[in-house]
């Protein structure tokens, strides 16, 4: 853009004092004055000056005006006139100056002169200096156009050599407000002094404002503005720069295309970075590593690990070999996808290639064999690691002791936990880890052990450390050392949270302490913390489990009039409530007021409405829910069809329990025991040998028998005379480490003295002592009543006064047997 000039008077309007006055500037000889015959001719004649015996500065101006063809001249005149008694320099007399030197090219005699005035403390603020400047141009006879554009960038990047950034803003600013414009060298260095001190937004503005003027920048000022975006978190608009310089024919170069491509990688643009690296390859241009890499992050970040794979044998192609973080980045991008192996042939790439891996390399491949569990190699590589003299980092150390926890590998955590202590890596993580392990096994003392280990070495328990302790003693039901926990987290100054809270509330609605619950509820709203979706749901579970449901359902009304949005899981509690009080139809009535609310219905509820029917005796109406639970096409859980086979067995209807038992194989489930177990105790009344083909059943299926199997098919082989089974089912049962309950003992006792076999009945008596197993007085009673039958009184006696020993006290039934004989009355009566 041209600068429009108009005549130029004679005399120049002059500026006096702070806003005219300039640093002295020193000649190149300071020591030797300049004699008579070096002052340059002038309007003024030798005595005029002489009587004057002041140079004036209309003088100087007119005096330079006339040495504009002699620059050398000029210069040494206005060195001469700075040193003349009562000369006061003047911005315009600095800018004459400035404009004749620029003309005759003087480059380093004008940034001399610019660069002191400018770091001058009498400096003149940028937007008067740019004024003077393109008043007094208009004074010069000069090749205007050129030369102003010359002098204008002159300026500006002497501000910016000066380190004042500020002053180059105003004064750039001022250039834009003249409709002047400086050359593009000029504006690269003020851009790039703006990105260095972060000044981004304003570098954004400058370059559109410059852009839009229609003026040509080059592949610099594209790097600078895109660096600028980079930096201000707007990599889309450095994509956009680019794609639009590119469609207007700007000739780009490597730097610009790798500037793009680290742009699109960091708005995670896939198919950008992709393109222009493909476009890269075209020209003949060979990406650097950390393009490489920047692009292959960008793949993994997507998941899409065999682009990042494809790359990185194209990287290795055009002569990059893979480096350590190429390699480690692919092995993350395997393990996140849980395919370990796949991380692992990296790995031994990698290796054979003579690459070294390196601390993160280790802890990506040790997280991966935590996420499958594979302990076996976490192990081996931690090994390898120290082998190599890597020490581990906590966060390697805290994913090997997740994974040997979560396979309970307990001794190899022992280990390692005290080999992070050792090394003085172990954090509060590691402690936390550890602590909310062995809470959650119910190992509560250990769980104490390793905290009493962190306080000793001087690792602060945080809120997190509180919880996890808690939240142990609360599944203990030991709410006093709950409590005391609590306790001491206030003095510590630890201030607890909603969850700290919602963990002690559920505890002591779990032992029945509703009120205390409350109370922690109301103290926790008075420090301020606001309860959330946990909390609400926290206290209407602990009422339904209180057997408190109205109550629960009333709450929660009000809960939703503070703001909260109930979730299927809070009907779900209030619906089980309901059923586990024998309110069926009120729960179905929560289940439709749950269904109005747009609200789906889980597994969890159906299963809950089915079990409520059952026990109901509605079984009709618990398979429409069934139907329905079909119908909406969720997976049945075992649980449901387990409450349906109880109903049906306990209504004495076989053909329909056993219905369900074999649509239980045909839509995938595999019963377990409690199901065989409710089906034996079905069939024991009706049909003893199917009973049994299910007991040779769940054999061939490879699932174990328990004491209530073994009871039930013991008590109906008795009872149905078999008593040979029914003892080698004893024989069983007790091979096999099972331990027989009173039921099992006393049916067992019962059956073999009603077949006449006291001995073996007795047997069984001793067999209890042997599994210390305190005998009841109702076995007693039957071997009593057994001797009295066969006539012996004695032994009858002696049963009598042993059962007295064991501190058994006899009842009712036990003093008819004695004193009236009723062998079979009173055995029946006792509960035989």
């Amino acid at each position: 853009m041209r600068i429009s000039f108009s005549p130029s008077p004679f005399l120049f309007r002059l500026y006096r004092n702070s806003l005219c006055t300039t640093p002295t500037i020193s000649s190149q000889n300071p020591s030797i004055p300049p004699t008579e015959s070096q002052i340059p001719n002038t309007p003024f004649s030798k005595d005029e000056i002489s009587l004057h015996s002041v140079v004036t500065q209309d003088h100087v101006i007119v005096t330079l005006l006339s040495q504009q063809n002699d620059p050398s001249g000029a210069l040494h005149y206005f060195q001469w006139a700075e040193k003349q008694r009562g000369f006061v320099n003047s911005v315009d007399v600095f800018c004459i100056l400035v404009h004749i030197l620029v003309s005759s090219r003087r480059d380093s005699d004008v940034f001399q002169l610019l660069n002191q005035y400018i770091s001058g403390d009498s400096s003149t603020s940028p937007t008067v200096f740019v004024d003077h400047l393109i008043e007094t141009s208009k004074k010069c006879v000069l090749d205007n156009n050129n030369n102003n554009n010359r002098v204008f960038s002159y300026v500006l990047n002497s501000y910016i050599r000066a380190g004042r950034i500020d002053n180059a803003i105003e004064c750039y600013d001022r250039l834009v407000e003249c409709d002047v414009v400086t050359s593009i060298w000029c504006f690269n260095d003020f851009l790039r002094a703006l990105v260095r001190t972060n000044r981004n937004q304003k570098a954004m503005d400058v370059y559109k404002e410059f852009v839009g003027k229609r003026i040509e920048c080059d592949c610099a000022t594209l790097d600078l503005v895109m660096h600028a975006c980079l930096k201000h978190g707007k990599p889309n608009e450095a994509v956009k720069y680019f794609q639009k310089m590119k469609e207007k024919g700007l000739e780009l170069d490597p730097i610009s295309y790798n500037t793009v491509i680290h742009a699109a990688c960091k708005e995670l643009r896939l198919m950008v970075a992709c393109v222009y690296l493909k476009e890269m390859r075209k020209m003949g241009w060979i990406p650097s590593d950390n393009l490489y890499i920047a692009v292959i992050g960008v793949c993994l970040k997507k998941g899409n690990v065999m682009k990042a794979v494809k790359l990185k044998d194209e990287m290795v192609k055009s002569g990059i070999p893979m480096n350590v973080v190429v390699g480690t980045r692919l092995m993350k991008g395997y393990c996140v996808q849980g395919n370990l192996q796949s991380a692992l042939d990296i790995f031994s790439e990698m290796t054979e290639s003579g690459i070294s891996p390196n601390r993160v390399t280790y802890a990506v491949l040790i997280e991966g064999c935590y996420r499958n569990r594979n302990v076996e190699k976490a192990y081996e590589l931690y090994n390898e690691m120290r082998g190599r003299g890597i020490l581990p980092s906590a966060y390697t150390f805290n994913s090997l002791i997740r994974v040997c926890l979560d396979t309970h590998s307990i001794e190899k955590v022992d280990e390692i936990f005290d080999e992070a202590v050792k090394c003085g890596v172990a954090n509060i993580f590691t402690y936390n880890i550890l602590i909310t392990w062995f809470c959650r096994e119910g190992r509560v003392t250990e769980a104490c052990n390793v905290w009493d280990k962190m306080v000793d070495i001087g690792v602060e328990p945080s809120v997190v450390s509180y919880n996890n302790l808690i939240s142990g003693y609360c599944r203990q039901g030991n709410m006093d050392s709950a409590s005391v926990a609590f306790c001491e987290m206030l003095e510590k100054h630890i201030k607890p949270n909603v969850i700290t809270y919602s963990i002690l509330m559920d505890g002591y609605f779990k032992k029945g302490e509703t009120d205390q619950a409350f109370r922690l509820h109301d103290q926790m709203l008075s420090l301020g913390i606001a309860p959330t979706d946990l909390t609400f749901n926290t206290i209407i579970n602990g009422l339904c489990k209180a057997a408190r449901t109205h109550e629960a359902s009333e709450i929660l009304k009000n809960f939703m009039k503070d703001g909260f949005t109930p979730t299927c899981m809070t009907y779900n509690s209030i619906i089980n409530g309901f059923i586990k009080e024998g309110s069926v139809s009120t729960a179905l009535a929560t289940y439709w007021e749950m269904c109005e609310s747009g609200i789906s219905s889980s597994v969890v509820t159906y299963t809950s409405l089915i079990d409520g029917c059952c026990k109901s005796n509605c079984l009709d109406l618990a398979l429409k829910v069934l139907g329905a639970m079909k119908s909406r096409g969720l997976q049945v859980e075992v649980a449901a069809y387990y409450a349906l086979i109880d109903g049906f067995c306990k209504k004495g209807d076989m053909r329909g329990a056993q219905a369900l038992f074999n649509e239980l194989g045909q839509v995938g489930l595999t019963p377990n025991t409690i199901i065989y177990n409710c089906l034996i105790g079905g069939f024991k009344n009706v049909n003893m040998n199917e009973a049994i083909s299910l007991y040779k059943r769940m054999g061939k299926e490879g699932l174990s028998c328990d004491s209530k199997t073994y009871s039930t098919l013991i008590d109906g082989s008795l009872k149905a005379g078999n008593v040979q089974f029914a003892s080698e089912l004893y024989a069983e049962m007790i091979a096999k480490g099972i331990k027989p309950d009173v039921n099992t003992c006393t049916a067992l006792v019962n059956g073999v003295r009603k077949a006449g076999q006291l001995e073996d009945a007795r047997k069984v008596l001793e067999e209890l002592d042997r599994k210390k197993i305190p005998p009841s007085v109702l076995i007693y009673n039957i071997l009593i009543a057994g001797y009295f039958k066969k006539g012996n009184i004695e032994e009858a006696f002696r049963m009598h006064d042993e059962m007295l020993d064991r501190g058994l006290v006899p009842n009712d039934a036990t003093l008819d047997i004695l004193v009236n004989s009723k062998f079979e009355e009173n055995v029946s009566n006792s509960g035989a």
